[in-house]
């Protein structure tokens, strides 16, 4: 166990609207080794956070208190693959279980895997993988992969494409998908594909690059995604059951090696347009829908980090699913966001590549 020290400044951040301007501080309440790629709440005042170079750490914000937890599995952290997500379903937060994201070595290639465990004191415990996905490549890339549950049973992961864009139009494996299972990793029976020949029982929604935002708005039942797109042509998906979101066929982006579009277009029937794209890409880590009371100018929005542009990204959803016109809060801050946390007292908590943790609060309310 570690103490860290914080550093404290003051940003002032004026919306699109004159008149709704919103103030906030900010604070470090953490400095960690490597990224930290996933974080949530284990209770008021204790975050998880994981670093993708395969450990994890408990954070006491009380005490300012660092916590190195042991009990993990092997974790191939190689390009964009290790220790990825973590989430607890807040509904289901008394049966202890904390799910976790991360890419599993295979003789095949490392494969993105969901897996769950508890903690006992420092360490965790009863280390269960639910679901090693069928996404095996020669690549180091688009392993995903974001956690989200429904509130009801279920709980939702993503893949990218790893790399093989043809992957996310083939229903015979996992990879270019947002899957869903049990909370147990079991096959829910009204899943789109179920027992149908020459496809993942496990899918959901199909078609994606590389989706590393995923979030379920508990009030709206809708799930929302934000994924990668190529060179330009990020994208934010509103995800429902079945659908195909077009990934390589349809794209907003260019190829890296030249200003050639990928694909055949935009949009094609039979394929879900996004509600939101991105040109530059902005090359979003993360997604964060916002329901607190501290900040109330931005409740029914989402956040999303931003690795390439470097700040984070406030999107409004308006009463049709539309996404309203973006912000962009921290521009000068250099620093890649990867995670983004809703707090118990609706503050805001972020990573960064550099691997600190941040906290976003009302100017003078705490």
């Amino acid at each position: 166990m570690s103490s860290y020290k914080r550093g404290f400044f003051i940003i002032l951040f004026l919306l699109a609207k004159p008149s709704a301007a919103v103030e906030f501080e900010i604070d470090e309440v953490a400095q960690l080794p490597g990224i930290p790629w996933g974080m949530d709440f284990y209770d008021d005042s204790t975050l998880i956070v994981t670093i993708r170079s395969g450990s994890a750490y408990l954070l006491d914000l009380d005490h300012n208190q660092t916590s190195r937890l042991s009990g993990l599995p092997d974790i191939a952290a190689d390009g964009q693959g290790g220790l990825l997500d973590v989430a607890i379903d807040p509904k289901y937060h008394s049966q202890g279980w904390i799910y976790f994201t991360y890419s599993k070595p295979a003789a095949s290639g490392n494969v993105t895997t969901l897996a769950r465990a508890k903690i006992s004191n420092t360490s965790l415990i009863e280390w269960q993988d639910l679901l090693v996905a069928d996404s095996a490549s020669a690549t180091g890339r688009h392993f995903g992969s974001r956690i989200a549950f429904d509130g009801q049973g279920h709980v939702f992961f993503s893949i990218g494409d790893r790399g093989v864009r043809e992957n996310a139009q083939n229903l015979n494996n996992h990879a270019g998908c947002i899957l869903r299972l049990t909370l147990d990793g079991k096959i829910p029976f009204d899943n789109p594909f179920v027992n149908q020949k020459n496809k993942k029982d496990e899918i959901w929604s199909y078609g994606h690059r590389n989706p590393q935002g995923l979030i379920f708005d508990q009030k709206s039942q809708k799930l929302w995604s934000i994924e990668h797109g190529p060179r330009g042509g990020d994208e934010i998906n509103l995800i429902k059951k079945g659908l195909n979101y077009g990934w390589p066929i349809v794209s907003h982006g260019k190829e890296y090696w030249g200003p050639v579009s990928v694909g055949e277009g935009t949009e094609k029937p039979g394929m879900e347009p996004p509600k939101k794209v991105y040109i530059p890409s902005i090359a979003p880590g993360s997604l964060m829908l916002y329901t607190g009371e501290a900040f109330p100018e931005w409740q029914n929005s989402l956040f999303a980090g931003a690795l390439k542009l470097r700040h984070i990204n406030h999107v409004p959803i308006l009463e049709n699913n539309q996404l309203d016109k973006e912000e962009r809060l921290l521009e000068n801050s250099n620093e890649r966001i990867r995670a983004l946390r809703q707090g118990p007292q609706g503050r805001i908590y972020f990573s960064t590549d550099s691997g600190k943790i941040m906290r976003l609060s009302p100017l003078n309310q705490y």
